[in-house]
């Protein structure tokens, strides 16, 4: 193992959870130019030894980009942990306040 490439047998599922979420901070919203993980779309995510089961919402019922967000988001956290992983859409309404604190001071939110 080299240091970047952490041994995932060692590791905590919450650490795993910690390792994912930090990974997804990489898949963007194309429109608003956050990232998924900033934005508090991801809900949950459960991992079990084989396989993780992520809970995301949208930013609006109608997202245009819903089917990319969510695929890149499954691939993103497939490849972090290297089992299988089935993504569902939350039925949670998304709201500003669900973003990390401070991520949407440059749109005049909070």
């Amino acid at each position: 193992m080299t240091e970047s490439t952490p041994d995932l047998s060692t590791m905590s599922l919450e650490e795993k959870e910690q390792l994912v979420r930090d990974a997804l901070r990489t898949v963007m919203d194309p429109e608003i130019g956050l990232s998924v993980q900033e934005l508090g779309l991801i809900r949950e995510v459960q991992i079990e030894d084989d396989k993780q089961h992520i809970v995301m919402i949208m930013t609006t019922p109608f997202c245009p980009y819903a089917p990319q967000l969510l695929e890149a988001t499954r691939r993103k956290a497939q490849e972090t942990l290297g089992v299988p992983t089935t993504i569902e859409v939350g039925m949670q309404m998304w709201d500003p306040s669900m973003a990390e604190e401070g991520i949407l001071s440059d749109w005049g939110l909070f």
